[in-house]
């Protein structure tokens, strides 16, 4: 996901130096870097379910 997003990138920056902007390419760094988010949220959020899910265990 992060190559895609680097490419994005890279594809928006060429015809940023050519001065042949096209309004599609702006937005299509976006959707690499929301899936990036969307991702490492996840990631970010799932050890406290587990503990949450140990916690009702134990206590139960």
């Amino acid at each position: 996901m992060s190559i895609a997003f680097t490419l994005a990138v890279i594809a928006n920056i060429i015809p940023m130096m050519q001065e042949q902007s096209a309004l599609w390419i702006g937005p299509l760094a976006l959707l690499p870097i929301g899936l990036l988010l969307v991702t490492g949220l996840t990631f970010f959020v799932l050890p406290y379910g587990a503990k949450q899910r140990d916690v009702g265990r134990i206590g139960g």
